[in-house]
């Protein structure tokens, strides 16, 4: 016999003797949405990590300022490096999901992980380039852009990067608080059920 701690997203004891029936309609739009959080997941890999490796790489010389030397770009480098650890755990979370048909944790605490880690990472991401964009004006009114347009060219490059990577986190946020919302209200991650 089991204890009711060992099932999983919402399951009862009777549950597991009971067929589920589920449209093939239903199916298709559960597929769509999570296509939907895997691939806005992935944009959001693609653009943090390529703005991390972009100011990770952005030194030109002995003669010329390196990233590591101002907190802002600093600020930019971990938390573009964070979000892009941060996403590939969601991605193979989205995977699994996938794979198994259940979430990795139990529902209640999945639901509530993804939207609030989308949310601090969101607004991790924002104030980041928010920062270095604010930094980089005003190097551009200094000698620092005239003398090295490349470090300069290279930073806008990695803080517009970061904030397409915001963009995209934000937005799978908005899935997530779907979710949260259908959990709310419905008892599962999704109303279709």
């Amino acid at each position: 016999m089991r204890s009711p701690h060992d099932f999983r997203n919402g399951e009862s004891p009777l549950s597991r003797d009971r067929t589920h029936f589920h449209s093939t309609v239903a199916a298709q739009k559960l597929r769509r949405f999570n296509s939907l959080i895997l691939l806005l997941r992935l944009a959001s890999f693609c653009f943090s990590l390529a703005s991390a490796v972009f100011m990770l790489t952005n030194s030109r010389g002995s003669g010329s300022p390196h990233w590591y030397d101002f907190d802002a770009f600093r600020f930019v480098f971990v938390a573009n490096a964070i979000v892009a650890l941060y996403s590939v755990f969601e991605m193979g979370s989205c995977v699994w999901e996938f794979s198994r048909e259940t979430t990795l944790w139990p529902e209640a605490f999945q639901v509530w992980f993804d939207f609030g880690h989308d949310q601090v990472f969101s607004y991790l991401l924002l104030s980041a380039g928010s920062a270095a964009a604010a930094l980089a004006r005003t190097m551009r009114g200094g000698d620092t852009c005239t003398a090295n347009k490349a470090f300069c060219l290279q930073s806008d490059v990695a803080i517009g990067l970061g904030f397409a990577a915001f963009l995209f986190l934000a937005f799978s946020s908005c899935f997530s608080g779907f979710r949260v919302a259908c959990f709310l209200i419905t008892g599962s991650r999704f109303h279709l059920y």
